[in-house]
């Protein structure tokens, strides 16, 4: 239950950050979840070898190099969605990460607060 609770609440950051950002697109809240899922996979698998790699690096940048590989992971996920999902460029990219961070931790604030 929890689990479908998280991934419906993935989504509907996904779809906010899309409408929030002019450069971001989502075909429809169906898409904003899978999308959700497809990041956050893309992230673990590919992301977590690139952090592991880069670790020393961004030790120097204080994560830096993190939100760089982060912004690549969203790029990455815009190519394997195809029209579904799309990202206009890196900067655009980067809009869209630090807008989901800041929803996403908005409202495990909001739910932390109820237990």
């Amino acid at each position: 239950m929890r689990f479908i609770i998280s991934l419906l609440l993935t989504g509907l950051v996904v779809a906010i950050a899309a409408y929030v950002i002019p450069g971001a697109h989502v075909a429809g809240f169906g898409w904003a979840i899978v999308t959700g899922l497809v990041i956050g996979f893309v992230n673990a698998i590919v992301g977590g070898i690139l952090r592991l790699f880069t670790f020393p690096l961004n030790w120097l940048t204080f994560g830096l190099v993190s939100f760089i590989i982060t912004i690549l992971m969203i790029m990455l996920s815009d190519s394997i969605m195809g029209s579904k999902f799309d990202v206009d460029g890196f900067w655009n990219a980067a809009l869209f990460a630090i807008v989901v961070a800041i929803i996403e931790m908005l409202l495990d604030s909001m739910l932390s607060r109820k237990k």
